[in-house]
């Protein structure tokens, strides 16, 4: 894929998000590998219904920003993902609403945040962290994500909301669309005897899908 068209992709998602409420006003950021091992960024302080192409925010190889906006003020956490995971391609941050809710509640489970309610969130997430409330913009989120040596492809930060590593912008987005759906799906079961999978199945889909499984 040519810059211009990761550029034009960048847009197109993070307007699909917007559009669809997964985030909100000037919410959320979102960044991704370019060919030559730099990236591109979501600026500071824009929407993701109304991003620019040619403003996003530019990096070379070494971490300069050389073109566009100044970047968002979560890169801290950004670059954490890229310098963890080495099949880290894009990440996208949100404040998508029944993940940032489920965060809220005091038994969510620290570890593994998501029930094991359908297999799609397992493939595409692996574990989800529960990380701490940090303010927004704090550097000490990027060293959370730091300290979790690259095990885990998406965090949700409570009271803020989730981030998730992918191998391509696509890709990034599709898994952190699972999660606000299963976030969703445990928020409307909650109370109620609900059949979630059991330890053998997910075993199961945690072998025919080769999932990133961090104990």
């Amino acid at each position: 894929m040519s810059e211009r068209q990761l550029r034009e992709a960048i847009c197109q998602l993070a307007k699909s998000l917007y559009d669809r409420g997964l985030t909100h006003g000037s919410t959320g950021n979102i960044s991704s590998r370019t060919e030559d091992g730099g990236l591109l960024v979501s600026p500071t302080g824009t929407s993701f219904g109304r991003l620019d192409p040619a403003r996003l925010s530019r990096f070379d190889a070494k971490g300069r920003l050389i073109d566009g906006d100044p970047p968002t003020k979560e890169m801290p956490l950004h670059t954490a993902f890229y310098d963890t995971r080495s099949t880290a391609g894009a990440v996208v941050h949100l404040h998508s609403c029944h993940s940032v809710a489920l965060s809220l509640l005091p038994d969510s489970d620290v570890d593994s945040f998501l029930p094991p309610l359908t297999p799609y969130a397992i493939m595409q997430l692996g574990r989800v962290k529960l990380l701490p409330f940090f303010v927004p913009g704090d550097p000490a989120m990027g060293e959370a994500v730091r300290g979790l040596a690259g095990k885990r492809a998406a965090v949700m930060l409570a009271n803020h909301g989730p981030v998730v590593a992918g191998k391509t912008v696509e890709a990034a987005c599709n898994a952190i669309e699972e999660l606000e759906a299963t976030a969703r799906l445990a928020l409307m079961m909650r109370g109620l005897p609900a059949r979630v999978l059991s330890a053998e199945q997910v075993s199961q889909v945690i072998t025919k899908f080769d999932v990133e499984w961090d104990k």
